[in-house]
Order: structure tokens, then sequence, then C-alpha cells
């Protein structure tokens, strides 16, 4: 797949610096996530136009638009470049069919030929009957999906998407999230979906790019990712405890001097993990088929889904999730001391 997109970013605010390669190729969608503060928003404003980089390139179908060594900088109105920002930031004061036809006419289209284009894209985002109506006038999902049309509407090489989902209610998010997914895919050019939200990465893109601090910690598919986490965040971020070991053999020997017995023969640094669901809690140490045990003490328990989730503290921190009856029998509560075993077989471990 060649690349519509070929940036490296480099952009210093105070003790802050972000630094990373961006690629996207055509009809791609990749979601850039991260923790707050990692450099997504950033990332974004760059590439808009809207902030220019310190040092590195924005080359986008073959155009140069940003390269200071070279003296080079195309600003945002001038960008091939669609936007739907967080908040949508419709212009309050024009009917849903002008918010759409305002990039076209920016961009020298004459008004009928304008108005049209938005009449079509209204059509295509389902919107048409709600073409004359302000942006007061909409639901939460009807203007961001006028916001996707007005950044459809300028024939943007690159569409650039900041959490566009984040301020939709549940039930409407989950509506609206499968008509983006369906209009991304008949995006011909790169789409770059900023968001901190997990499933929306999951569900709208074909590839991930996760930043902390400003550098890339990890990419790849979706399958890669949650398979092989390389950070505390990802690990949260796809619901698995995550440890970095020293592996010899089937045992894998942690930090703290804590041995962790392993389904598979590695050596050398690793990483391991398992998930909430592979953690079993017991009132004593429990017997029988060889396993990992540790006593740990409960720091938290929390609903999660239908079941619980218990932190526990101990050898090994980690996560357990539980069902509500298995809870109740063991009458678990904040500072109780537990012993928790994982079975070897439910660990993944992979080379560091």
């Amino acid at each position: 797949m060649s690349a519509v997109l070929d940036s490296h970013l480099v952009v210093q605010r105070g003790a802050f610096r972000l630094d990373i390669a961006l690629t996207i190729g055509a009809g791609e969608v990749v979601a850039l996530l991260g923790p707050n503060g990692a450099g997504k928003t950033t990332a974004l404003r760059a590439l808009a136009g809207l902030l220019p980089v310190d040092a590195g390139q924005v080359v986008l179908g073959g155009q140069t638009l940003d390269e200071p060594s070279r003296g080079v900088f195309v600003p945002a109105d001038r960008r091939p470049v669609g936007v739907v920002f967080q908040d949508y930031l419709l212009f309050p004061h024009l009917s849903a069919l002008d918010n759409v036809a305002f990039g076209p006419r920016r961009h020298g289209v004459g008004k009928t030929a304008a108005r049209l284009r938005a009449a079509a894209l209204l059509e295509r985002v389902g919107l048409i009957e709600q073409a004359r109506r302000k942006p007061r006038q909409l639901s939460g999902g009807q203007a961001q999906r006028v916001a996707l049309a007005r950044a459809l509407a300028v024939d943007p090489v690159l569409l650039l998407l900041d959490e566009p989902l984040a301020a939709l209610d549940a039930r409407t998010r989950l509506e609206t999230r499968a008509e983006l997914h369906r209009h991304l895919g008949e995006q011909p050019g790169a789409t770059l979906l900023v968001t901190h939200d997990p499933l929306d990465a999951l569900v709208l893109a074909d590839r991930l790019v996760i930043i902390e601090d400003g550098r890339i910690v990890q990419e790849g598919d979706a399958a890669t990712i949650t398979a092989q986490p390389r950070t505390d965040y990802v690990a949260r971020l796809v619901g698995l405890n995550l440890y970095r070991a020293r592996a010899h053999g089937h045992t894998a020997v942690l930090s703290g001097g804590f041995s962790l017995a392993l389904a598979e023969a590695l050596e050398g640094d690793v990483f391991v993990a398992f998930a909430p669901t592979a953690v079993a809690l017991h009132p004593r140490q429990p017997e029988g088929s060889p396993r990992n045990t540790w006593p740990a003490t409960i720091t938290g328990i929390q609903r999660h889904g239908d079941n619980l989730r218990v932190q526990l503290a101990g050898a090994v921190d980690a996560a357990a999730d539980i069902t509500p009856n298995a809870a109740a029998h063991l009458n678990l509560m904040p500072g109780q001391v537990v012993w928790a075993a994982v079975k070897a077989t439910e660990t993944r471990a992979y080379p560091a």
C-alpha cells in the first residue's frame, strides 16, 4: 500500500516533545491512541496545519505541506485536509446545508454547485431532510454527521477525526459508530482517528498507533496489539495484566524475585500477560494441579460488566474478574487477604 501521508512530526512545547513518524495508505484508517498528554492532539493540529512542526516534514499525496528545514509551510486553509473536531464546531448561524457547502465555497466553487455537493453529502449521511436546520436543532448524532459531511465536502486527501464520538451518549455512540464505519469504508483518501477509546479504535481502524509521552510505543493491527501489549497503558487498554520478567525455560522471574510458571519455554527478557478472568481467588492456598499462587490483599472492588473486578496487591499486583456469586461466597471486601491463582496454561509470554 503506497503512503498517502508520509510524515515525521517533531514539535517542542516547553518540556514536552512530540517525535513520531506517521504513514497512512490510501483508504486506510489509522487510530492514534494514548493517555491524556501523550501528544495526540498536538499531532492532529500539526497535520491540519494549525501548528507548524519544529523539525521533520509533512508530505501528503506527494506534496510537501510542512518542512521547516526548507522553509515550506502550507497554511491550514490551503491543505487538502478535512477535520471533524471533538465538539464539531459547526457554524451556529448556518443551516446544515450551508455548513457543508462552506468548504467548497472557500475553495472557489460557485454557490449553486457547492450547495448541490452539500445536498449530495447530506443525502449520503442520511440527513437531507434536516438540510435547513441550524445546529441547535440537531441531535448530537446528527451534528456529528453534518460535521463529517462538511469535512468530506472538500474531497480531503487526509481526513482527521478528533474524538468524533466522545460528545455522544452511549446509545447514540453505538449507532453513530456503525454509521461512521460505513462512511470511512467509502473514503478513498487516508484517515487518522484520534481517540482514547479502545472500542472506537478497534471497530473503526485498520491499524493502531499508540503513543505515550510523545513517542510511539507500539503499532500494528488490533490482533497483534491485543495479543502482545508492550506497556502498562496498552495492557490496561486491552484488559490484560502485564509484567516484565526474565525467562529461564518455563519460569519467568519478575523484578521483585517472584517466579511465574509459563506454558512455553523462553529465554531472556520477556513480557508475561494474562487476563483478569484467568485469576481465581481462594480463601486459602489451593492444592492440586501445578499453578502460580500467591497471597494478595484486596485493594478495591468495582463492577465490571456482568462481573466484579477485584484489584489485588501482593508479590504480583493484578486485577481479577469474578462473578458476583463467587464474590458473595468468598465474602470479599477491601483489606481482605486471599490467595490468587493462575494456571501456567493461562499465561502468555513473548520476547520483550
